[in-house]
């Protein structure tokens, strides 16, 4: 399969490393003046991985966008604009495939609803999400994601040419729930790190049972299945995101309540704003997302936050 990655990050770059691996002839897209593009462009490598010669590199768009399979991993948050760069191109008959975890802040737009309604109907989307850490797959350490699409077809296709020895691959069955599940982890992360810098770790059992049933409810009343929420892309990903020394999101949510800066990407803070929007379009009450949004954008004390969680009216656990 010829194939394209649009994006030199951290993730990107692994999978233009582990698509390579797996035989298929792999272009690595990153934007002229980046210094990570640049380091792969002079090294070959970043600080996790090596490329091999085969990966062919360039920051040219028009270039990047002449394969049939375009892997996405960029910030969410520029993937409206990616994605008209794209339209002005002309491209069809392609395969999109995202592997990213948001939603648009501004919007509350999923992803694949982004490339659906910028792109033409010629082109076809899935998304391939699910747990695992770039340090932990380059060591080695197999783990398991879910391929997405309202193809059918195409999912197939897709985990059978994605599979390997380090990633065994599932068929997503709702779309809309993996993609509002995968985003709503972050800021599961987020709260796990504050949980963690107010030494207040032993309350994770309570947010991951707790912040997987807000997040059922609203993949429900947005039509999706509830049972998403305790699949791959959201609970299963909870060890990687909640608890792992690699995960940005939960670092970023330890630093920001120690007073701490944090300078990398972390996709639940641009989420929580999507999320606290749909829960109040669909009336759906999400007191977890609520509390990491105010805590955020609002200046709440967090151990204030978390006496509000306490003290709420009680409940029966199901609900």
């Amino acid at each position: 399969m010829k194939l394209t990655v649009i994006g030199c990050g951290r993730w990107g770059t692994f999978l233009a490393w582990y698509l390579d691996r797996l035989g298929h002839a792999v272009m690595l897209y990153g934007r002229e003046g980046s210094a990570r593009m640049q380091r792969l462009m002079d090294e070959r490598r970043n600080d996790y991985l090596q490329l091999s010669e085969r990966v062919r590199l360039t920051t040219v768009l028009a270039e990047a966008a002449e394969a049939e399979t375009i892997v996405i991993s960029i910030g969410s948050q520029n993937l409206q604009d990616l994605m008209s760069q794209l339209a002005a191109l002309n491209i069809g008959h392609k395969t999109i495939v995202l592997c990213m975890k948001g939603l648009e802040a501004g919007t509350g737009r999923r992803l694949s609803e982004i490339v659906n309604g910028t792109l033409n109907a010629t082109n076809r989307v899935a998304v391939w999400l699910g747990p695992g850490h770039v340090q932990e797959f380059c060591a080695g350490v197999p783990n398991c994601m879910v391929i997405d699409s309202a193809d059918a077809s195409l999912k197939e296709t897709l985990a059978e040419a994605f599979a390997g020895d380090l990633i065994r691959f599932y068929y997503g069955e709702d779309l809309l729930g993996n993609e509002i599940g995968a985003a709503a982890k972050n800021v599961i992360g987020i709260a796990a790190g504050m949980l963690d810098g107010l030494s207040l770790t032993t309350l994770k059992g309570a947010l991951m049972s707790r912040g997987t049933r807000e997040v059922a409810r609203l993949i429900a009343a947005m039509g999706g299945n509830e049972l998403s929420a305790y699949g791959l892309c959201h609970l299963g990903d909870y060890e990687a995101t909640v608890f792992s020394r690699h995960s940005q999101n939960r670092r970023f949510g330890e630093a920001f309540v120690r007073g701490e800066a944090y300078e990398k990407l972390a996709e639940g803070y641009y989420t929580v704003r999507a999320l606290t929007a749909l829960g109040a379009q669909y009336g759906v009450e999400l007191p977890i997302c609520q509390a990491v949004y105010a805590i955020l954008f609002e200046q709440r004390d967090p151990r204030e936050a978390l006496d509000t969680l306490f003290k709420r009216e009680r409940k029966r656990e199901l609900k």
